[in-house]
């Protein structure tokens, strides 16, 4: 699989990664013997970047990989976690000594003594602005408790603010084809800085692979039934914030364009490796064979002006009004 540079650094990444919050909580239930089948079917299928946070399943998301990769010393895999969010969200949290609390908890999860990228998970929007928050973050890199930091953000302000950020490694953004606004800034922004772009979200909470219906039924421990209005965190992290109904209808029309040999959700993933200054997109997956197909779309040729012309269109119509004033 074709590997990337990931923004002012010399660490490189496959360009589909995997997302783990699935293994770790808020999508159902998924067992350890799963978990590390979905681990190996990625590895096995070149995917070299695993990114996880210290509050999937409180936790459980980093062991597992820990577990994972201690049986395969063989890989060389890039983790990324993300921290922050296990407190509560405001930016007096955002202190040195919590970061290193915050880190201490993820290398022993982990099972390392530096973590490749940590990045802050989403933290209040004031926090990208305070120079303490990153000369903390500076400060962990000086005690090589991590190689290099980055943030994972819900706006394209918070990611543009970010930017500007001199030792900013990376930033995770939701980056799908239905949230488009952050190809009008924060690609170009970030390409120009020399960031990574690493997008999460990409198919829209599964929307995009054209599996469900206005009836489909998700666990009750699944944020696709307790989220969708944002009760329990920001409504953009489920479906990409559309509003369910919507975005079942137009994941449709979505399907419906998917080239010969490409499922939908391979189209979606296609769409954005094409995005110039995408660095990696990291889908999530349930099972290995989830996992093997999302990995798969990076060999897919890149998609026609006309695909990109029509998913353009289907966005214009059906999704852009939703979200470009919110996020």
């Amino acid at each position: 699989m074709d590997e990337r540079v990931i923004g002012r650094s010399n660490q490189q990444l496959s360009v589909v990664g995997l997302g783990t919050w699935q293994l770790g909580a808020d999508w159902g239930d998924v067992d350890d013997k799963e978990a590390l089948a979905v681990l190996e079917a990625a590895a096995e299928s070149g995917v070299t970047f695993f990114d996880t946070a210290d509050v999937y399943g409180d936790g459980r998301s980093e062991q597992t990989i820990a577990a994972f990769l201690s049986g395969r010393p063989d890989l060389h895999v890039l983790v990324a976690t993300k921290m922050g969010r296990r407190v509560d969200q405001i930016p007096e949290n955002y202190v040195l000594d919590n970061f290193r609390a915050w880190n201490d908890r993820s290398r022993r999860n982990l099972g390392v003594d530096r973590i490749d990228l940590v990045q802050l998970h989403c933290p209040p929007t004031p926090v990208y602005s305070s120079d303490e928050v990153f000369d903390a973050l500076d400060t962990l890199v000086a005690e090589e408790r991590i190689a290099r930091y980055g943030v994972s953000v819900e706006t394209c302000e918070e990611a543009l603010t970010a930017i500007a950020r001199p030792n900013v490694t990376s930033v995770q953004i939701i980056l799908n084809a239905f949230r488009m606004k952050p190809l009008l800034q924060v690609l170009p922004a970030a390409q120009e800085a020399g960031v990574g772009i690493i997008a999460r979200v990409p198919l829209a909470s599964g929307l995009l692979s054209g599996k469900y219906t206005k009836d489909t039924l998700f666990p009750e421990n699944d944020h696709r039934t307790y989220n969708r209005h944002g009760e329990a965190f920001d409504q953009g992290e489920t479906f990409s914030g559309v509003d369910y109904t919507t975005g079942v209808e137009a994941a449709a029309e979505f399907s419906a364009l998917a080239p010969e040999g490409y499922t939908p959700a391979q189209l979606a993933l296609r769409w954005i490796i094409d995005q110039p200054g995408v660095t990696s997109v990291i889908p999530g997956a349930r099972s290995p064979e989830q996992a093997r197909a999302n990995a798969a779309a990076a060999k897919l040729p890149a998609l026609s002006r006309d695909t990109l012309t029509a998913i353009r269109d289907l966005y214009d119509r059906r999704i852009k009004e939703q979200v470009e004033g919110r996020w």
